[in-house]
C-alpha cells in the first residue's frame, strides 16, 4: 500500500449516505454526508448531481485510490452497475467497488464469530455471516411486499390506521395536526412521486414521539415480532448464534426489540445506529488488501 493512500468507505441507505475518508493506516479523517443512492430509485444523473454538489467530496475525489460503496438495493450485478457507473464518472481515477448494504451490516457488527446480521432502518433485511460468506435465508421484498419492522413498514401502518379510522381518536387528532395530509396527497406521494419508501418511513418519527401510548407500543411490538419471525427465525441456528442489528429503527426502539428477542429465545448482542465506523474497522482488521 503506497504512503499517502486514501480510501472512501461508504454506507448508503435509501435516505442518507455516510462516506468515511480513511488514510492508509485506517484512521478516519472525516465522515462526509450525501443523500442515499438506491438503484431502484436513482440513476447515474442523480448520483452525479448529488456528488458534484458536495464541496468536500469534490475537493478530495482526485486523491482517492479506491471507493468501497455499500448500498441499499445493490443486490445484483445489474443493480450495482447503476451505482458503479455514477461513481466511476465522478471518481475518475479510483477503483470502484459496489456491494450490498446487507454486507455492510454483517461486517460492521462482526466480532470474529458467526452471526445473524440485520438491518432495521428505512427498510429491513437479514443475513448470516460466518466470517467469509454472507448468505440470505429469505429475500427482502422491499417496501410494498416486505420490509417488516422497518420505518416504511410503520409509516404504512400509521397511514392505514389513520385513514381507516382505526387510530385512537386522541392520536388521530395529533397525527392530523402534525402532518395535515389527505388521502389524495398520500396516494400521489406513494404511487406517483419518487422515493415512496423514504416518504413512508418519515412517519416513524410519530411513533418515537408517542412511544408510550399503548397503540404505538403494540404497533412497534407487532412489527418487531413480524421481523423476527420472518427474518431471524428463518435461520436454522437463530437460537445458537448472536444476532446483531444496524439501523435507526433498531437503535431507537431497542427496548422493544430486546423484549421480542427474549420471548423468542434469541440472543441480541450489538445494536448500532450507523455502521460506518464498524465497517471501516472491519476493512482494516479482516481484509487482506488493507493489510499490506
Amino acid at each position: 500500500m503506497k504512503s499517502g493512500t486514501h480510501f472512501l468507505i461508504a454506507d448508503s441507505g435509501s435516505t442518507k449516505s455516510d462516506w468515511a475518508l480513511v488514510d492508509e493506516e485506517g484512521k478516519i479523517e472525516a465522515i462526509l454526508k450525501t443523500r442515499g443512492f438506491n438503484p431502484y430509485f436513482h440513476d447515474r444523473n442523480f448520483i452525479l448531481a448529488e456528488l458534484n454538489s458536495n464541496a468536500e467530496l469534490s475537493r478530495v475525489r482526485k486523491s482517492i485510490q479506491s471507493v468501497y460503496f455499500y448500498g441499499a438495493g445493490c443486490s445484483t450485478p445489474q443493480l450495482s452497475k447503476k451505482i458503479t457507473d455514477g461513481l466511476q464518472e465522478f471518481f475518475v481515477d479510483s477503483e470502484i467497488h459496489v456491494h450490498h448494504d446487507l454486507d455492510a451490516s454483517a461486517f460492521a457488527c462482526y466480532s470474529g464469530k458467526p452471526e445473524i446480521a440485520c438491518i432495521l432502518g428505512t427498510g429491513s433485511n437479514s443475513c448470516f455471516f460466518d466470517g467469509e460468506n454472507v448468505s440470505e435465508e429469505v429475500p427482502s421484498l422491499a417496501y410494498i411486499l416486505g420490509d417488516e419492522g422497518s420505518g416504511s413498514y410503520y409509516g404504512k401502518k400509521l397511514l392505514q390506521d389513520y385513514f381507516y379510522t382505526r387510530m385512537p381518536l386522541e392520536l388521530k387528532g395529533e397525527f392530523s395536526n402534525a402532518y395535515n395530509i389527505n388521502k389524495d396527497e398520500v396516494i400521489d406521494r406513494v404511487y406517483r412521486q419518487p422515493h415512496p419508501n423514504v416518504y413512508l418511513a418519515s412517519f416513524v418519527k410519530f411513533c418515537s414521539e408517542h412511544r408510550k401510548h399503548p397503540y404505538i407500543v403494540n404497533m412497534i411490538y407487532d412489527g418487531m415480532m413480524d421481523f423476527f419471525r420472518t427474518h431471524v427465525c428463518s435461520f436454522q441456528d437463530h437460537q445458537k448464534v448472536e444476532v446483531n442489528f444496524v439501523g435507526s429503527v433498531a437503535y431507537y426502539f431497542e427496548d422493544v426489540l430486546r423484549v421480542v428477542a427474549e420471548e423468542l429465545n434469541v440472543t441480541v448482542n450489538t445494536i448500532i445506529k450507523k455502521p460506518i465506523e464498524g465497517l471501516v474497522r472491519y476493512h482494516f482488521e479482516y481484509l487482506e488488501e488493507f493489510q499490506s
